[in-house]
């Protein structure tokens, strides 16, 4: 299991708190070190069944800085793929990638599924 965070993030570390403490094992990534690319976003998209922009940080500075809340439903869902892979402070965190599970945001109750 593939866990994505921001590590300054409070949301990302009451997650990996919660992971600890429920003794899931899972890989560490650093967003910004290693922002998801293009061809995971477009693949975790289509598990997820999620709309695309469940996928973007919307209460993050960068978000806010480019006014994307305006812009992005004048773009297409490849523009939008291509913007997230541009940077990981775009990209809502945390992230569970397991098998055929994409989970994003950090709410316990739907968390339990990985137990």
């Amino acid at each position: 299991m593939l866990f994505i965070e921001y590590p300054k993030c409070t949301t990302c570390q009451k997650a990996k708190k919660w992971l600890d403490t429920n003794g899931i094992e899972y890989t560490d990534r650093h967003i910004k070190e290693a922002n998801p690319t293009y061809e995971e976003l477009k693949v975790w998209h289509a598990i997820s069944k999620l709309p695309l922009h469940k996928f973007f940080n919307t209460s993050g500075q960068l978000y806010r800085s480019m006014q994307l809340k305006d812009k992005l439903a004048s773009m297409s869902e490849e523009e939008q793929l291509h913007l997230l892979a541009t940077d990981g402070m775009l990209v809502k965190r945390p992230i569970i990638v397991k098998d055929d599970m994409i989970l994003i945001g950090f709410k316990p109750d739907i968390w339990e599924k990985l137990k």
